[in-house]
């Protein structure tokens, strides 16, 4: 029996079946072959990721307590078919490295065991975020406390001088590399993890040319978790000027996923992030799209805030059905991503809304359909009423359909309940509607699915309020 399977069976409780199949074959989440736009397992069974952002339970945490929270977070997810989830390991209550550099905390490092385990038990992958720091000089004013980490500074003995001194100077450079190397042999080649992330938003920093240290540091993510996906993360694209870098990180030789981060922000330059959720979640990925990176595209972090990023959104507290979080989960995988769009605020939004439901509407939604198969074309298709997002496939089109009136503006700022959708009618274009075969329509606000009927490219739909989906699979022969 190998060490990883070893590993497997002592951090997760696995099925007679499930043994003989691990034993056979390490099933790790890979770039499809079939199409590098999505995610398959080397299996060769589709993969899409279906979660969201599960930074830390809270530095403050002792292990039991962190670890009982993380297990009900991942079983809510779990339950509704959720199968993501992105941690930051240089969060309080992970950080292995937190009293000197280059030395890991053995008592942190059981937690992230820890986490593993409970990753297996419920069947999630983790993005394992690695740094997030944004300043490292104890003698500079900085207001962002959570974002500081002086003990690489050379005045409490690390190994660099300044923030530009971290990612240009080869000593911090070598103290990373070491960090990387430590990570790796107690997590290397583990297939609960989804992929590694250098960094969560590495545009943030004061300094240093950080996008050439991204590029030698995914390579030495690679040479270490060859069997795991690499990546790393840029700030909310909520601004002209963040485009250049985008498209440079997209096409990054060793970036193997093309992730964008956006929020509804009334703050941002952008007027995209100012209005409807679904528009300013597509738009992002069509953004990637457009640079062709020849890799899947995901919408990693998303939400709304405050203007700026000065808080949560306070009409988070209104949205009880979840409007908001609904639109971040559809709108980027009918617009062509390889996921779900990834929500933040898990705890003061999803969990206290109690909103873990709409993971299970939209993995029903979706249920069945292997992207990679069908080689997906999105589309928008016009509607005076709707906004159709269509994803043409070889065999399915899946269309999700989201009415214009309705957004977080009229039914949390301006208290305007949802209007029904009636006798709405889709006229497909050519191209879309020449799969015939079966028509089903799925309500995702009352999980209900219903036999629909098409006619000469013409599909009645159901009454319904604010979305529906449409699935159109061909008949077989």
């Amino acid at each position: 029996m190998n060490r990883t399977l070893t590993a497997l069976l002592v951090a997760c409780p696995l099925t007679l079946a499930l043994v003989a199949a691990v034993s056979a074959r390490d099933v790790f989440v890979r770039v499809s072959p079939r199409d590098s736009r999505y995610f398959e397992r080397t299996d060769g069974t589709a993969y899409v990721p279906i979660g969201l952002n599960m930074i830390s339970p809270g530095g403050n945490l002792d292990t039991e307590a962190g670890l009982a929270v993380v297990d009900r977070w991942f079983g809510k997810l779990a339950e509704q078919g959720g199968n993501f989830a992105r941690i930051w390991l240089s969060s309080p209550f992970w950080d292995v490295e937190h009293e000197h550099a280059g030395v890991y905390d053995e008592a942190k490092a059981e937690r992230i065991d820890g986490l593993l385990r409970l990753a297996c038990k419920h069947g999630i992958r983790v993005k394992l975020t690695i740094e997030h720091f944004r300043e490292i000089d104890p003698n500079r004013a900085y207001r962002q406390t959570w974002s500081l980490k002086p003990l690489h500074h050379v005045s409490q003995g690390g190994p660099a001088r300044s923030i530009a001194d971290w990612f240009d100077g080869e000593p911090a450079r070598a103290m990373f590399c070491k960090k990387l190397d430590w990570y790796a042999a107690r997590y290397g080649n583990d297939p609960t993890v989804f992929g590694w992330e250098l960094w969560n938003e590495v545009n943030a920093v004061r300094g240093g040319d950080y996008m050439a240290w991204s590029e030698q540091m995914l390579g030495q993510l690679r040479q270490r978790f060859p069997k795991n996906l690499v990546m790393q993360s840029l700030g909310s694209f909520d601004t002209d000027g963040k485009r250049d870098q985008y498209r440079r990180l997209a096409l990054m030789p060793a970036n193997d996923v093309a992730q964008v981060h956006r929020y509804l922000d009334l703050g941002a330059k952008l007027d995209v992030c100012h209005g409807p959720v679904d528009v300013l979640a597509a738009e992002a990925v069509r953004e990637l799209l457009a640079a062709n990176p020849g890799r899947p595209v995901l919408l990693a972090e998303s939400g709304a805030v405050e203007p700026s990023h000065s808080g949560p959104f306070k009409l988070y507290e209104k949205d009880k059905s979840g409007i908001i979080l609904h639109d971040v989960l559809f709108a980027p995988f009918f617009a062509g991503s390889a996921g779900s769009g990834h929500c933040w605020h898990w705890d003061h939004y999803v969990d206290k809304n109690d909103l873990w439901w709409h993971f299970g509407r939209f993995a029903r939604a979706i249920e069945g359909t292997d992207p990679a198969a069908e080689a997906f074309v999105p589309r928008m298709i016009e509607h005076d009423r709707l906004r159709v997002y269509a994803l043409v496939g070889k065999r399915t089109t899946l269309l999700w359909c989201r009415d214009k009136e309705n957004t977080w503006q009229s039914e949390l700022a301006d208290g305007t309940p949802p209007r029904e959708v009636r006798g709405a009618v889709l006229n497909l274009k050519e191209g879309v509607s020449e799969h015939g075969g079966t028509v089903r329509t799925y309500d995702p606000w009352q999980d209900d699915w219903r036999k629909g009927s098409m006619t000469d490219g013409a599909v009645p739909l159901p009454d319904f309020r604010r979305s529906l989906v449409v699935r159109i699979e061909a008949a077989r022969r």
